[in-house]
């Protein structure tokens, strides 16, 4: 991708899964890394993978303090942070009415309020350099809702509102910001959906995953890599004229 050799980057949820990926795929594009997540071994691992100049951070984004301290170990290692992807995540599922305080207040937490104070702590000096590129990693549940996932739609349909705000203040300053919005892909924290499901319902784990993939005009869930290539390209160069958009990755389910 043009323009991402020589970057700095702080990724959160980068342990596993579609954060995985977009830190290996950000290394091999010549951009240093700082890879975060709450679990240390899983962000060394990522950050060895991904080679020298990428680094392992360990942070709770619920946690404006762990936030700040996140952002400051970064710039001490790195320097100024060009690219910030927010793709920290929680995924709870309970029928509204049995969503538990807990549920509610973990799902706002992480996947609205981590995605908010990194964005605080991040714009200041992206704006006043004159560059940068935020990719928020939302869902599709941010344009649709579904049964069972009360506090997660709710939580990624404000992901989309904050997206839109922080492009709009940024917009003139050589910033964008965007979110991408998969559908199921195929990732630990899907398979953990179809954990819970099969613990709730009895049904077998083949059987639910077939349902997941039959939800999608595409009939299979999506990968990983699909979601790093769209999240590369908004950070390049040649997406500069992108801003504030929630970009779908779901076969067409969402029209």
């Amino acid at each position: 991708m043009p323009g991402l050799a020589g970057r700095t980057a702080l990724l959160t949820g980068g342990g596993r899964g579609i954060g995985r990926a977009i830190a290996l795929d950000l290394a091999a594009a010549g951009v240093k890394v700082a890879v975060a997540s709450r679990t240390r071994a899983e962000t060394d691992a990522v950050a060895r993978e991904a080679g020298s100049g990428s680094i392992a951070l360990t942070a709770d984004v619920a946690n404006p303090t762990s936030v700040r301290m996140m952002f400051r170990d970064a710039r001490a290692a790195l320097g100024d942070i060009d690219i910030l992807v927010n793709a920290a995540g929680v995924a709870p599922s309970a029928p509204l009415v049995k969503t538990t305080d807990e549920q509610w207040r973990q799902a706002l937490d992480v996947n609205l309020s981590g995605p908010f104070y990194c964005l605080r702590e991040a714009l200041p000096s992206m704006t006043v350099r004159g560059w940068g590129r935020v990719v928020n990693i939302a869902s599709i549940a941010g344009k649709a809702g579904a049964p069972y996932i009360a506090a997660y739609a709710a939580s990624k349909h404000g992901l989309l509102g904050l997206t839109k705000v922080a492009a709009l203040e940024s917009a003139a300053r050589g910033v964008t910001v965007n979110a991408v919005c998969p559908g199921y892909v195929d990732t630990p924290m899907t398979d953990e959906s179809i954990r819970r499901v099969v613990e709730k319902t009895g049904l077998p784990a083949t059987e639910v995953r077939k349902r997941l993939e039959d939800s999608s005009p595409q009939k299979r869930l999506y990968t990983a890599a699909e979601v790093s290539a769209l999240v590369l390209f908004l950070c390049s160069e040649a997406a500069s004229g992108i801003n504030g958009q929630a970009l779908s990755i779901d076969g067409g389910t969402v029209q």
